[in-house]
């Protein structure tokens, strides 16, 4: 690679933190990487395009927060709270947040601090400019994170929900109550949803719940790009029968 090469990432990047620290600079997901803008709302013009890579850095510099109304704005003068986001993870930040827990308690854990895998899917059109997804199935995915977010605020609770404890004499949910009782049960809705989908069960675990992209979540299963896109579908569509959504 020549110097010319090396040098023109870290000018982008250096151009987007420029942006960014300028009154109403903020950056969002778009078609094939990240737009930054400088105003209120989208109608104002995209004034840089980057990529993955320089997403990333300007997570690790200056630092992004999430921007009401979606995207991210930089965090100057504060401590890093978030690492750079995984490659081919668009919108995925990797950050602590703070949880409320059944008994009031106030807990932290590792969270998205960007924007879902299924919201940055959800802002996908086909050909035609018709939406992507239904509204039915983005409704599904969501009730199946809340679900599975519930469920992780348990005592020794891991993604493995078709090994949960059962129910009944031996230990379980029998005549309990409590944060523990309350988790267990979101495990199992979210095992019952996951059973429902069938052969699509692996992309819509992967997507709905471990946040991974499309693209991501396709060659992990090894999956080829348009029936990981089909059995998405497929398995957003059970899902929603399965909560009788839509």
């Amino acid at each position: 690679m020549t110097p010319a090469g090396r040098d023109a990432p870290a000018g982008t990047a250096g151009q987007a933190r420029r942006l960014l620290a300028r009154r109403g600079g903020w950056i969002e997901t778009a078609p094939g990487g990240y737009a930054l803008r400088v105003g209120r709302d989208r109608r104002t013009r995209i004034l840089l395009a980057v990529d993955e890579r320089v997403f990333r850095e300007l997570a690790e510099e200056p630092g992004l927060k999430t921007r009401p109304g979606g995207g991210w704005v930089a965090r100057p003068g504060a401590t890093r709270t978030v690492t750079a986001p995984e490659a081919g993870r668009p919108g995925v930040i990797e950050g602590v947040r703070a949880l409320a827990e059944g008994d009031g308690r106030i807990t932290t854990r590792r969270a998205n601090l960007g924007q879902s895998a299924i919201a940055w899917l959800a802002r996908r059109t086909d050909a035609n400019g018709r939406a992507w997804l239904a509204p039915a199935e983005i409704a599904a995915a969501d009730r199946l994170a809340r679900d599975a977010e519930a469920a992780l605020r348990g005592p020794s609770l891991t993604m493995r929900w078709d090994a949960l404890p059962r129910s009944g004499a031996g230990g379980g949910l029998s005549g309990r109550d409590g944060p523990g009782a309350a988790a267990l049960a979101a495990a199992r809705r979210v095992e019952t949803a996951l059973a429902a989908c069938g052969p699509a069960r692996g992309i819509v675990e992967a997507i709905c719940i471990r946040a991974s992209a499309l693209q991501a979540a396709e060659r992990d299963l090894g999956l080829g790009r348009r029936r990981g896109k089909a059995l998405l579908k497929t398995g957003l569509a059970a899902l929603a029968a399965q909560y009788r959504i839509g």
